[in-house]
């Protein structure tokens, strides 16, 4: 079953990220991580990003390809704007790097490989001490009950994921919800 991380736990991770501006890897690997979280993304609908996809001012992530060749706009919240708006001000500065070029690559302006961020989300999660299975499927999971417990419509959850029936996304979000379904049971009282 799933296991959503907590915000707290997503900052530990965000953490580990190394603050030192002369490389460009730690820059785009907390951009990529916030975007996994904060837009709900499919790890391969974040690598396949270019930067005409991404409107800062309207906070939005174009989807050209999703899951069943759908597309779809995400919305993505300001501070998560600037961290990618941040990175893209380093990416601009890598030798190859134009408007056609993915906006998460590597240093050779290639795409990033899933292979990359899945050792990275495990270097990451295990330098802070996470016992939870940390992946990129997870953080949207994380973002996506992050929807739920605040009060998010079903309906704008099933378009932000970019789910083709509401069917789907209450399938998907009832096991996001299992943790939080059970500690209101239990909490329940009867009687004196």
């Amino acid at each position: 079953p799933p296991e959503p991380l907590t915000e707290s736990e997503v900052m530990r991770l965000l953490k580990q990220i190394s603050p030192d501006k002369r490389f460009i890897g730690p820059q785009r690997d907390r951009a990529l991580i916030v975007v996994l979280w904060r837009a709900q993304l499919r790890i391969d609908e974040a690598l396949s990003l270019k930067p005409s996809d991404f409107d800062p001012r309207r906070l939005t992530l174009r989807v050209l390809h999703g899951k069943g060749d759908r597309s779809r706009v995400a919305a993505i919240d300001a501070r998560a704007a600037d961290e990618l708006s941040r990175w893209l001000e380093i990416r601009a500065r890598i030798p190859g790097v134009n408007g056609h070029r993915t906006i998460f690559c590597n240093g050779r302006a290639n795409k990033l490989a899933a292979s990359h961020v899945r050792r990275t989300l495990k270097r990451l999660a295990a330098k802070a001490g996470l016992e939870k299975r940390v992946h990129a499927h997870g953080l949207r999971h994380t973002g996506a009950s992050e929807l739920v417990a605040e009060g998010m419509p079903l309906l704008d959850i099933q378009q932000q994921l970019g789910h083709a029936s509401a069917a789907t996304t209450n399938a998907y979000l009832h096991t996001l919800d299992a943790g939080q379904r059970t500690a209101r049971m239990r909490s329940r009282t009867w009687g004196d």
